[in-house]
């Protein structure tokens, strides 16, 4: 598949309906509906599934940006959680003197349709969700990738396609998350 093949598009009202599918479909995190890292509190333990797609739906209707979606000949095959820190609960990354939030954004979940994994679709959403994030007025992208042999939290990518995209590990986030920062 060509680069050109793909394009990556913000989740707007407009393109509710085409995260829907994509994360109800076969294989999709319709369990979590990245509110896994959104929801605050005792709402993060006490949400299931339906509420949580339902507090991830009133995001977007309210305008919180949520991510990018990716795309192949019209149809969703790909999903990046790409927004502003505030927008999350802490991850761990650091405070910077200085630093507004806001310009922060935080990179913290990858989806790929299991048909396009190992062909280079990662790559290519992190590269959007870098340029997307750059296109909104982000200074510095921050992300919690994992070791390849990582047990859990292998949805937040891995160490090695950050650093290949120009991050610098700046700690750690527990025990198996890096904390990982890009400035744009």
């Amino acid at each position: 598949m060509r680069q050109a093949d793909f394009v990556f598009h913000e989740v707007d009202r407009v393109r509710w309906a085409d995260l829907e599918s994509l994360f109800e479909g076969r294989g999709g995190p319709s369990y979590c509906w990245c509110m896994a890292w959104r929801a605050k509190g005792a709402e993060a333990a006490r949400m299931k599934g339906p509420e949580r797609k339902a507090a991830l739906e009133r995001l977007v209707r309210d305008g919180v940006p949520i991510g990018i979606i990716g795309y192949l000949h019209d149809e969703p095959v790909a999903w990046c959680s790409i927004a502003p820190r505030p927008t999350y609960r802490p991850l761990g990354g650091p405070v910077v003197a200085g630093e507004a939030d806001e310009a922060v954004w935080s990179l913290v979940c990858f989806y790929v349709k299991r048909g396009l994994r190992g062909q280079g679709m990662g790559h290519r959403l992190l590269e959007a969700a870098i340029a997307h994030a750059r296109a909104e007025g982000a200074k510095v992208i921050e992300a919690y990738p994992v070791d390849p042999d990582s047990p859990s939290y292998r949805f937040m990518g891995f160490v090695s396609a950050f650093e290949a995209a120009g991050f610098r590990e700046v700690g750690r986030a527990g025990s198996r998350r890096h904390v990982m920062r890009l400035a744009l």
